[in-house]
C-alpha cells in the first residue's frame, strides 16, 4: 500500500492537491453519495430524487446536483416531447465511483463491530469526563 501511495504522489501535478480535496469532499458528502446511489439505478426528474432522498431540502438537492454536474458526475437531460421536462442522469465518469463508494462501504461493514465498540467506548469516557467537571 505504501508504494501505491508513493506512485499516487508522484502522479500529483501543480493544482492537484486542491482538485483533490475538493473532489474528495464532494464524493465524501452523504448527499453526494446519496444522489449517485440513486440516479445510478435510473435517471430522475428533480422531484423524484427530492423523493428518493430522505432528509434532502430543496435548496440541498439543488445544491447538490449542480456540484456534481460541475465535476462532470451527473448531467441534465432535456426533453422537448410531448411537453418540456428535464431529468438528471449520472454520466459513464459517475458510474465509475460506484466501485470506490462499495469497496468503502464494504470496509464499513467488516468493520461494524469494531467501529460501534470504540463509538461506545469514546462516549462513555467523554460522558465520565463531563461527570467528573461537574
Amino acid at each position: 500500500m505504501d508504494e501505491r501511495i508513493r506512485e499516487l504522489k508522484s502522479r500529483v501535478q501543480p493544482g492537484d492537491r486542491e482538485l483533490v480535496h475538493g473532489v474528495l469532499q464532494r464524493i465524501g458528502d452523504k448527499w453526494s453519495v446519496m444522489a449517485i446511489i440513486v440516479l445510478a439505478k435510473r435517471p430522475r426528474r428533480f422531484t423524484e430524487l427530492l423523493d428518493a432522498i430522505p432528509g434532502i431540502s430543496r435548496r440541498m438537492l439543488t445544491v447538490t446536483l449542480r456540484q456534481l454536474e460541475r465535476d462532470g458526475l451527473v448531467e441534465r437531460v432535456f426533453h422537448t416531447q410531448p411537453v418540456p421536462w428535464t431529468e438528471y442522469a449520472v454520466t459513464d465518469m459517475g458510474r465509475s465511483i460506484r466501485e470506490p463508494l462499495a469497496t468503502v462501504l464494504e470496509w464499513v461493514l467488516d468493520h461494524r463491530e469494531e467501529i460501534l465498540e470504540h463509538r461506545a467506548r469514546y462516549d462513555s469516557s467523554q460522558i465520565t469526563a463531563l461527570d467528573s467537571r461537574s
